[in-house]
């Protein structure tokens, strides 16, 4: 039997060398995965939470109107003293037109304020979008060109975020509301931000 040669024996750590960047690839992306959970887009995390909410004010979305007068556009000081479900929707989302349901049954929560951001959308189809579904809304900011979505850490419509009483944003869903969300996560974090002591002026 031939022993192996000295060219044989030094290509063995050569080929685990060369296998090393395919194996550390294949570990985050394991790792990846798992914080994902199965692979669920609403799980990815968010740098913004526990940070205050982008102080990026919007036009109100003129021809709004509720009991006779404009609704207002997106003021940051809004924010402060109020938990609130911020909603990022366009009319060109197809699953923005099947959550309005849901929003207007979480509207009906007195503890909570309704902000709607309208991203990338025209006036008159946004107007015609809430006209026909019903408004849900206290507040809609038109995001026009979609630089307040980037500022918010948007992936795209719809994303859905809680922002507590101190004005910071402490939830980030990412996609459509749905029964089984807002019945889980979505109502166990606003239950968490209604709970949550805010001291007036606190930063």
């Amino acid at each position: 039997m031939s022993r192996p040669t000295t060219a044989d024996a030094s290509s063995r750590p050569q080929s685990w060398l060369l296998a090393l960047p395919l194996l550390a690839f294949l570990a985050l992306a394991a790792i990846f995965w798992f914080r994902l959970g199965d692979g669920d887009p609403s799980r990815i995390p968010s740098a913004l939470i526990g940070r205050p909410a982008p102080q990026t004010a919007l036009p109100p979305l003129q021809g709004l109107v509720r009991d006779g007068a404009q609704l207002p556009g997106l003021d940051p000081a809004a924010f402060k003293g109020k938990v609130s479900i911020v909603n990022v929707w366009a009319s060109w989302c197809v699953p923005c037109h099947e959550e309005v349901t849901l929003l207007t049954e979480l509207s009906k929560d007195t503890r909570l304020q309704l902000v709607g951001i309208s991203y990338k959308d025209a006036p008159d189809e946004a107007l015609r979008f809430l006209r026909r579904h019903g408004n849900p809304f206290g507040i809609v900011g038109v995001d026009g060109n979609g630089r307040a979505a980037i500022e918010w850490g948007v992936y795209g419509v719809p994303e859905t975020f809680i922002v507590g009483r101190d004005g910071k944003i402490v939830y980030k869903l990412v996609g459509p509301l749905t029964a089984d969300n807002i019945g889980g996560a979505l109502k166990s974090e606003i239950d968490k931000a209604v709970r949550a002591i805010w001291v007036v002026g606190n930063p």
